[in-house]
């Protein structure tokens, strides 16, 4: 018996559990692909060797909620923490929390519907879900139904074309070890790239100058006139610095131009590095303003200084020897 007989033949044998797991894995946020083994699923139910088209697209839907009951219940406790910290890793941080946050605050749980479709939004838009407080059953109806589009698709284009498939499959056998190679090397050399965009994007936001919490907390107890500018999506529901005003970062330079000239202007976000405040700041610095500043630490930084200190209890003296002693 061939490799490619023999594959076909795990795959026949233990199909569901291997589709089961693989999706499992893939949904709760581990770099394995699960759609190419939903069409090769598709291909061996069709060809009657294997578990039905019904069996497969159970067990592929049961995969998908399971996973994202896991990140509904971590996006219920730790959402925005959880947000933050998942984002902070991506190539691409900044653009990563303000377009899951956007998209879900626009189109709420009807997202789960096409978000497996979305790179890396599946996992992201079920911790928004539990981030929201959206109705359990409300998640579960439109998560399930999310699932089944997205595994119905994959079976079906596994039906459609099994016998390409099967070519494939044989093909595999020959081609495997260059084919894998080629995909790695295609694949690395996208993460240098996003990698390397990430490192320009840091190192043109650091050029901009910071101001510190505390330097605008005197700043404002001074009375001295300045603008604070909050740059956040507009789908923000947590308050801001008051008095901020709201401007977008893709603001028109006619915008940008009418703002004061004569007072400072510092620019909020939430984000990391402060980069979406750092590329608003860039703007206005272009048009010839001399006090503009990115706030360090966001508005997390705001907030963590308006919190009362702690007070710190008094030490007492330490206990005289030989006084009092019986």
């Amino acid at each position: 018996m061939d490799i490619a007989q023999s594959l076909q033949t795990l795959l026949a044998e233990h199909a569901l559990a291997l589709l089961f797991l693989n999706i499992l894995l893939e949904q709760a946020g581990l770099p394995i692909p699960a759609y190419p083994s939903l069409i090769v699923g598709g291909a061996v139910a069709q060809s009657g060797h294997g578990p039905t088209l019904a069996q497969v697209m159970a067990a592929g839907v049961l995969a998908c909620v399971v996973a994202d009951l896991l990140w509904y219940g971590m996006g219920r406790r730790h959402g925005a923490r959880l947000m933050r910290g998942i984002c902070r890793i991506s190539l691409s941080p900044d653009t990563c929390v303000r377009k899951s946050t956007h998209l879900y605050h626009q189109l709420g749980p009807r997202l789960l519907l096409v978000a497996k479709f979305l790179p890396g939004a599946g996992a992201l838009t079920t911790l928004m879900a539990g981030s929201a407080r959206t109705r359990l059953w409300v998640f579960l109806l439109y998560d399930a139904a999310g699932a089944a589009i997205w595994v119905g698709s994959g079976l079906m284009l596994g039906v459609f074309f099994e016998d390409a498939v099967t070519v494939l499959l044989r093909l595999l056998t020959t081609y495997v070890v260059p084919g894998l190679v080629a995909l790695a090397a295609a694949f690395g050399l996208y993460l240098l790239w996003k990698w390397a965009m990430r490192q320009h994007v840091i190192r043109r936001s650091a050029r901009v100058p910071r101001l510190q919490v505390k330097d605008l907390l005197d700043l404002q107890t001074s009375g001295r006139p300045h603008l604070v500018l909050d740059v956040r999506p507009e789908s923000a529901e947590e308050d801001g610095i008051p008095g901020a005003v709201r401007m977008r970062l893709n603001a028109r330079a006619a915008e940008l131009i009418g703002l004061p000239p004569d007072q400072p202007i510092i620019v909020y976000c939430e984000c990391p590095r402060e980069v979406s405040a750092a590329y608003l700041a860039e703007r206005i610095l272009s048009t010839g303003r001399g006090e503009v500043y990115a706030l360090a630490g966001g508005l997390r930084a705001w907030r963590e200084a308006q919190e009362p200190a702690t007070p710190t209890p008094p030490e007492l003296p330490p206990p005289l020897s030989g006084v009092g002693a019986v």
